[in-house]
């Protein structure tokens, strides 16, 4: 996905097996990031970085969704584990990251397999990709993300 594309309206089903739509947020905007792995290092400061943050984002007028292919059951635990407040999207069957294009061909020690790139992609509130984060800082995400929004000039906490 590059700016101007849309996300679809069904991103699929959260930790709880609910299906999670875009719609289901009236008037928010989007914060939809991908990540590799539940409780990993990484993946978890990320998380927290995102859940510590989570209320601004929520008076800035963005909701905040994870993704990534563990099962909700993973995600349900992960989410408890960590007191995370936001949609965990299981993405089993790679739907959403195969179309947000984050399912790529990774590199570590010397081997190569199919993996998600760690990706953050900042919508509008019907959806359409405004901005996407490919170099993500997982224990300064929220920090990274107020950069870029507040150099846009795209902060504008609700009322």
């Amino acid at each position: 996905m590059n700016i101007g594309d849309k996300m679809p309206e069904v991103l699929g089903k959260d930790s709880n097996g609910k299906e999670v739509k875009l719609s289901d947020f009236p008037g928010m905007n989007f914060i939809i990031y991908f990540y590799p792995k539940d409780n990993t290092a990484g993946c978890t400061a990320e998380a927290v970085s995102f859940r510590d943050n989570y209320d601004t984002f929520l008076q800035m007028g963005y909701q905040v969704i994870g993704v990534s292919k563990d099962s909700a059951d993973s995600h349900k635990k992960f989410a408890e584990k960590q007191g995370l407040q936001f949609p965990l999207i299981a993405d089993t069957e790679l739907t959403l990251c195969q179309l947000a294009g984050v399912w790529r061909k990774k590199k570590m020690a010397g081997k190569e397999y199919m993996g998600i790139v760690r990706t953050t992609f900042v919508c509008n509130n019907d959806g359409t990709v405004t901005d996407v984060v490919d170099k993500v800082k997982t224990k300064t995400a929220a920090a990274q993300l107020f950069a870029l929004l507040d150099g846009r000039g795209a902060i504008n906490p609700a009322p």
